[in-house]
């Protein structure tokens, strides 16, 4: 059983989650506003939360953004109406592990959920790292203490992002496809589409590659998937 928070001001809406959230065996409980919200997830401790963006208050973005900062991992998906791109990409780089628009598929929120539980889950287990002090071009990794350089400086990385990079790295230069990724990272089914891989890689080319519009380490395969060129440059 897991307890997830919904913050979420559409009453039926929320009701319906926390229902189908029961159904499935977990404890839910709901915040109908950003500020409440904000001060349960800070208080009480939950497995998930499930945050709409266009809320009274503080909205969705503000609550990521003050819940991340204050150093709450807690995994985060981000439920609303609003679908454009760069929403998303603004979500996701605040910190939410996950992102589905309204109106959605309940199975396919479900099967998120599910996804995000398992893999908040297997995170705690022992589980392959990549070698101790591991480089490519300038960056450095310790999987000891998930710390990652470039230049000799931390690069701040997201849990998802440093997971990701942690499973090309375990390649050791091979390629892994795309839905391989979705199911170690994520822990989804490749029947579940979406575009959070894509952002992630782009987030790491934004932080860690010279040139992230022309990668020289986290390089594209097409109609593949993905591969870290870990030769030094």
């Amino acid at each position: 059983m897991a307890r997830v928070l919904i913050i979420e001001d559409n009453r039926n809406l929320a009701l319906g989650l926390r229902t189908n959230l029961e159904f499935e065996g977990h404890e839910a409980e709901i915040a109908r506003d950003g500020t409440a919200g904000l001060i349960r997830a800070r208080t009480r401790g939950h497995d998930l939360i499930v945050l709409d963006l266009m809320l009274p208050g503080l909205d969705g973005f503000r609550v990521l953004e003050v819940l991340r900062g204050e150093g709450l991992t807690t995994p985060v998906l981000v439920l609303t109406a609003r679908g454009d791109e760069t929403d998303k990409v603004r979500g996701l780089r605040g910190g939410a592990d996950d992102y589905v628009t309204k109106p959605f598929a309940l199975r396919e929120l479900l099967a998120r959920v599910t996804a995000l539980l398992r893999r908040t889950r297997a995170a705690s287990e022992e589980r392959p790292a990549p070698a101790a002090g591991l480089r490519f071009g300038d960056v450095a990794v310790n999987p000891a203490t998930r710390v990652v350089t470039r230049g000799g400086r931390p690069v701040p990385l997201r849990p998802k992002e440093y997971d990701l990079l942690g499973a090309l790295l375990r390649r050791e230069g091979g390629v892994v496809g795309r839905a391989e990724l979705l199911r170690e990272v994520w822990g989804y089914h490749e029947s579940v589409l979406s575009r959070t891989l894509d952002t992630h890689v782009g987030e790491l080319r934004r932080k860690l590659e010279t040139d992230p519009a022309a990668p020289r380490h986290i390089l594209t395969v097409r109609k593949t998937g993905y591969r870290l060129a870990i030769e030094p440059d």
